[in-house]
């Protein structure tokens, strides 16, 4: 393809070249030819004009009568006709509006005809040099009588200085011309013979250092495709001593390179599948720690619990939990590692494991976290935390104990009302500082009243304008059904959220809680 379509495009350039050069050349042998035959017939036509006497003229026009001299004069431009090839030889005078030729090789019988109308004349650029104006270079002309006439004119003058006559010397045009063709015929043709033969050569050059190089690259590389991942080596034989050459080592460098990859990417991938398939495990088994069958507790009337985490990843570092510590007492925990992914996710299970041991051993939510903070901060090289909401809550008479580690204000509805806030003073997150010391405040729950504690995922879910979902979308989401049991109010604050971020990438964690307290048993 390559080589049909350069040979197609040097044959192309070889005839504009030859065009333009034989175009250029004949030009320049034309105007040159031009130039010649002027000099020539001007060179011609003075010699004439030095010849004749000029003081004879104006007796030959009064009498009209030939004599020996003419006769002598007669037989110079028959002479001159003949040995230089002349169309016309001629001498000629202006009386009036009237020319009168006296000599004319052509045929003596011109003698004393009179051509009268002057200015519609075929020579009216020969009668200019009786005025004066003699042109310098050969006047190229045509007219039905005389055909296309090359004419050169000079005056002929008397002894007193006088322009008594006009010489003319014309020369055949066609006979020029086809003189000029047959050149320019020639010419074409060696050019086109030379042009071509170097096309010839040039295109086997070509061919031989570029195109069949190119052509064999384009074979090999086609070759390393379809057998990219078999153990066959690119191998081209190129040894131009040129670009092409360390083109095509550079191929072969890059081949190595490529299958190389290819094994490392096919290792890489095995091992990403590996991880993949441990993290799909891990993900199961972090969903197994957190409790999700519900209704959580089917036997009892007095509670309701419903709760979910959506990682951002495939582990979280989010975590809830709910359990009893007693048939009276009721455990809630809301808990947001710091970090994503894999390590979040192991600090995640050692802190829920540690606050469930610390809470079912009987220690209240302030005194739970204090002992899950020292065990801790030992050995806390990756300068993990987590922030914790933790709470008790007696059942049969609705009082409750929490403690809050950093983490989001809880809301609380209380019967037939609507979702609030409740705000108060936070404790420090848990595994930051050795010794920590944490407060904790008790709450009342009455029949009716509904609890929702999350994570900052909830509050800081973002959409495509980096607007945040906050507090108070969070309250609106709550508060479209408030009176809904808690399985509902998750999925309409989830529906808020999903709404608000749209195709938005999930950056963190989403964990929900909603705890309904219905009173004590009967």
């Amino acid at each position: 393809m390559l080589s049909e379509k350069f040979l197609i495009s040097l044959i192309i350039l070889t005839l504009v070249i030859c065009l333009s050069v034989s175009t250029l050349v004949t030009i320049l042998y034309y105007k040159n030819q031009i130039r010649e035959y002027g000099a020539t017939a001007f060179a011609l036509a003075r010699t004439t004009a030095d010849t004749i006497d000029g003081d004879r003229i104006q007796g030959y026009l009064d009498t009209l009568e030939k004599d020996d001299y003419y006769d002598e004069v007669q037989a110079v431009l028959e002479r001159n006709k003949r040995e230089f090839n002349l169309l016309y030889h001629y001498v000629f005078a202006r009386v009036g509006d009237e020319v009168i030729y006296l000599w004319d090789a052509e045929t003596g019988d011109s003698f004393g005809y009179k051509e009268e109308d002057v200015t519609a004349s075929d020579f009216q650029e020969g009668h200019k040099v009786l005025s004066g104006e003699a042109p310098q270079e050969l006047y190229v002309n045509y007219s039905p009588q005389y055909g296309l006439c090359g004419t050169a004119w000079v005056p002929l003058y008397d002894s007193a200085g006088r322009r008594v006559a006009v010489v003319g010397v014309d020369y055949s045009m066609p006979r020029i011309h086809r003189m000029i063709l047959m050149f320019a015929v020639v010419v074409t043709a060696g050019v086109v013979t030379v042009t071509a033969l170097g096309g010839f050569l040039y295109y086997r050059s070509i061919k031989k250092n570029i195109i069949r190089p190119i052509e064999l690259l384009n074979h090999a590389s086609g070759e390393m495709v379809n057998n990219i991942e078999k153990d066959v080596a690119f191998n081209v034989d190129i040894h131009t001593g040129d670009e092409l050459e360390a083109l095509a080592d550079s191929f072969g460098k890059m081949d190595r390179g490529l299958r190389k990859y290819i094994r490392e990417l096919a290792r890489v991938t095995a091992e990403k599948e590996r991880i993949g398939a441990e993290l799909n495990v891990a993900t199961q088994i972090q969903a197994d720690m957190l409790p999700r069958i519900f209704p959580a507790f089917p036997n009892r009337r007095d509670i309701e619990i419903h709760a979910s985490m959506i990682p951002a990843k495939e582990v979280g570092g989010d975590f809830y939990d709910f359990f009893l510590v007693d048939d009276d007492h009721l455990a809630l925990v809301m808990a947001d590692v710091s970090g994503k992914g894999v390590p979040a996710a192991l600090f995640m299970v050692i802190a829920k494991t540690l606050i469930k041991n610390r809470l079912m051993a009987g220690d209240s939510p302030a005194q739970a976290l204090s002992n899950v903070n020292e065990q801790l901060c030992e050995g806390n090289e990756a300068k993990l935390f987590v922030t914790v909401w933790a709470a008790v809550i007696e059942l049969s008479t609705g009082r409750g104990v929490a403690a809050n580690a950093g983490h989001e204000h809880p809301a609380l509805r209380r019967a037939g009302g609507v979702y609030e806030l409740v705000i108060y003073r936070h404790s420090p997150i848990v595994a930051a500082i050795e010794g920590m010391r944490f407060r904790e405040h008790e709450f009342q729950l009455n029949p009716g009243d509904s609890l929702f504690v999350y994570t900052d995922g909830v509050a800081e879910a973002t959409n495509a304008q980096n607007e945040l979902f906050g507090a108070e979308r969070t309250l609106a989401a709550l508060n479209r059904d408030p009176d809904a049991e808690p399985k509902t109010i998750l999925t309409n604050v989830m529906d808020g959220i999903d709404a608000f971020v749209a195709d938005a990438e999930q950056f963190d964690d989403i964990t929900m809680l909603c705890f309904r307290y219905n009173g004590p048993e009967k």
